[in-house]
């Protein structure tokens, strides 16, 4: 290094030669993860100064460690040193390993794409747009592995993540430079052996999950995050959400069209239009459509139908909870809208009080909770400040949790299970009975969403809002009825299941099979809570699936496909329900169909033909139904009376269907169907069981249930549909 010496303006300045050259000082901090192993194939390590705002503890929901105790114990399944974390810059930078050709499933209700890797993403809490960007109404940070893992960081800021798309410097792959001009083998993305993620905050905590299958990472995770909703019975049945100005006299009127039309009718939404004032919300009866809510609610429950209101989270100034809320809200506002702080235990208090006493006490059933997920336009900017001190950002990402945990824990003092939908959920959330649903209305991409929602731990309604032709109305119905929540939603233009009549008697015939199926549903819901297993599943997580092809190649276009990109194919329209039924849905303009089935037989639900054995079949089914299958030894119990019949709290006659020649055994769950009581004890697993006889013909069985344990099961005769 030399010296040299300036005179500038009679001032002797002195400057050191070579001073740029030296390498640049950093202030980064490479971390060594310690992973603490907490349970059988979960393990936690912390990375920096993790922030004590993150999803699990805003969620305040304890994992079911028993249950995952007792899965089989797995070893660690990445290699400890591949894991890298640095903290930088007031961030913390994350880097996991990736193999050739291993998929990448998760990181939030994506609508159009299954497999994540190759892509970007910005996890965002959003209502969803059209993109696949990671901005969406549950941007999860989890993913699983095809490989048999998942992991889960536990941060509520909005994440960058690069799915195997950055190549760093010392990559174990070695670099493999090619001329774009002269090589066709070029590419634009070179091999990636890497998941990088960038975390704004100067720590974060890390969850691995073990396998040994895909099913089995995602269980854990569940479970982790306290095992899956178990919906009431009721829950499950068939919905309607009447427009929105309707009275107390017009909402009765339609039930008695329901009835007339012999339509099953579970749960009845009402929509803004109950309170006195909505956009912003009052929370309060409207007095003129809803004279005495009390009574109306009464005579619904007589009819065997539950009430299910709207709200939005924004509070009208003319609500009378505004004298209290007022200090305990942010700083900015939302249609003209007090925002309320759910990070405070003041306004938990405050507005449970309030729906205790004007809604849940009278008998409503549960909530729909609407626009607490996004769009930048109307919703809280980023420098919004709350009064609990949680940043905007964060806010954002555990809003809809925050109403969530709240309404379920109203319900939970009254020791009565509730189901409903909202529009935003995260991480920590798999416990709470929401639906998610939105305005967005692609068919396709709703089963694309039903599908992603089973690597992430929410649940996703394809609703059935309008059709512009009979055929889509009919094949809407169909999807939405083998789904979470079957709901048709009216709020709009007032459309009724029976719009087409050309239709109706299908319509009517999938809504009483969706009721029929209902002791099916309700234990794969049961497997969801105490094994922690997707009710609705990829084919991604079914043991001996293969899709049929994995690459398409792309053609060189100097507007649409200027780097001549190869597309995957993904497995987006087909999905199980449970262990046994995989559902096929066609859309509208579709006679045939492609079905890959799995490995071992499978069986056509509704005549119990062979239908194929780890094949990939063309289907030309009709319109009347779409096509399921069952596999063999499959077990389905079903209710045998349609859903016009069906007596809630009291016994019901069950039919159960078997498909194909092999010997199997299923266990049905049973509790009282509405209460918190199974989580003391008061549930049964009555076990079915299909044998052989000395004469070759199939016999079937069901076990009793122990003394004092649930039995809401009538009479029970055996369907051998294959025979």
């Amino acid at each position: 290094m030399t010296k040299r010496t300036y005179l500038i303006k009679g001032q002797i300045i002195f400057i050191l030669i070579g001073l740029m050259s030296l390498p640049v000082r950093s202030n980064a901090q490479v971390q060594t993860l310690h992973w603490a192993k907490m349970s059988a194939g979960v393990w936690v390590a912390k990375a920096g100064h993790p922030e004590s705002v993150n999803f699990t503890a805003v969620s305040g929901v304890k994992p079911k460690l028993d249950a995952i105790n007792a899965m089989a114990d797995v070893a660690f399944p990445l290699s400890e040193n591949e894991i890298k974390t640095t903290v930088f810059d007031g961030k913390t930078y994350l880097q996991f390993p990736l193999e050739p050709g291993e998929q990448i499933f998760g990181l939030g209700l994506n609508f159009q794409t299954v497999g994540q890797r190759g892509r970007i993403l910005r996890l965002h809490m959003d209502h969803y747009n059209g993109t696949d960007n990671g901005r969406n109404h549950a941007p999860v940070p989890f993913y699983a592995s095809s490989k048999g893992y998942g992991v889960f960081i536990n941060s509520a800021r909005y994440l960058d993540i690069w799915v195997g798309t950055a190549v760093t410097r010392d990559s174990k792959v070695p670099m493999d430079s090619r001329d774009r001009n002269t090589d066709k083998s070029w590419t634009s993305q070179p091999y990636s052996d890497n998941i990088s993620v960038l975390v704004p905050a100067e720590g974060v905590e890390i969850v691995v999950f073990g396998g040994p299958t895909t099913l089995d990472a995602v269980s854990r995770f569940n479970l982790y995050n306290g095992g899956g909703c178990l919906p009431p019975k009721w829950g499950l049945g068939f919905w309607h959400r009447t427009p929105t100005l309707y009275s107390d006299s017009l909402v009765l009127n339609e039930v008695k069209e329901f009835k007339k039309h012999q339509f099953p009718l579970s749960v009845i939404g009402l929509e803004p239009g109950w309170q006195s004032k909505s956009y912003p919300c009052t929370y309060e009866w409207d007095k003129g459509r809803f004279p005495n809510p009390e009574k109306f609610v009464s005579q619904l429950k007589d009819l065997g139908i539950q009430t299910n209101l709207w709200m939005n989270p924004y509070i009208s100034p003319e609500s009378e909870l505004i004298k209290k809320l007022k200090p305990f809200t942010a700083s900015f506002t939302v249609w003209s809208g007090y925002i309320p702080d759910y990070g405070l235990p003041e306004v938990n208090q405050i507005i449970g009080d309030h729906l205790k006493k004007h809604q849940l006490d009278i008998g409503i059933s549960g909530f729909k909770m609407d626009e607490n997920d996004g769009f930048d336009g109307w919703l809280w900017p980023d420098v919004a400040r709350f009064p609990s001190g949680i940043p905007a950002e964060q806010m954002r990402q555990l809003y809809g949790l925050m109403m969530q945990k709240m309404t379920t824990q109203l319900y939970r003092e009254q020791n009565k299970r509730t189901y409903g939908l909202v529009r935003a959920s995260n991480a920590g959330g798999v416990s709470f009975p929401y639906v998610i649903y939105n305005d967005y209305y692609s068919h396709r991409d709703f089963i694309t969403a039903l599908i992603n929602s089973s690597f992430i731990g929410v649940l996703w309604t394809p609703e059935v809002r309008s059709s512009p032709t009979a055929e889509e109305w009919l094949r809407r119905m169909q999807t939405v009825c083998f789904s979470p929540l079957a709901m048709l939603n009216a709020w709009s233009d007032g459309t009724k299941p029976w719009s087409f009549p050309e239709v109706e008697k299908q319509v009517a015939d999938v809504a009483k099979l969706r009721m029929q199926l209902i002791p099916y549903i309700y234990t794969c819901f049961a497997e969801y809570a105490f094994y922690g297993r997707p009710p609705m599943r990829a084919m991604n997580l079914v043991d001996g699936f293969t899709t049929v092809s994995d690459k398409v190649e792309g053609k060189l276009s100097s507007t649409e496909n200027p780097y001549a990109e190869a597309t995957r194919k993904e497995m987006k329209d087909q999905f199980m329900v449970g262990d046994n039924l995989l559902v096929a849905p066609l859309f509208t303009g579709e006679t045939e169909r492609k079905v890959v089935l799995p490995e071992g037989k499978w069986f056509d639900f509704y005549t119990g033909k062979f239908a194929g054995e780890a094949a990939v079949i063309s289907v030309t089914p009709g319109l009347d139904k779409i096509p399921v299958y069952v596999r063999d030894g499959g077990i389905i119990p079903m209710f045998e009376a349609d859903g016009n019949s069906l007596k809630w709290g009291e016994k019901n006659n069950l039919i159960i269907r078997f498909y194909g020649a092999k010997e199997a055994s299923y266990k049905l769950y049973d509790d009282d169907g509405e209460t918190f009581d199974y989580e003391k004890g008061a549930f049964s697993w009555r076990e079915i069981s299909v044998i052989k006889g000395k004469d070759g013909k199939l016999k079937g069985a069901v076990s009793k249930t122990e003394n004092s344990k649930p039995d809401n099961l009538g009479s029970v005769k055996f369907r051998f549909m294959s025979e």
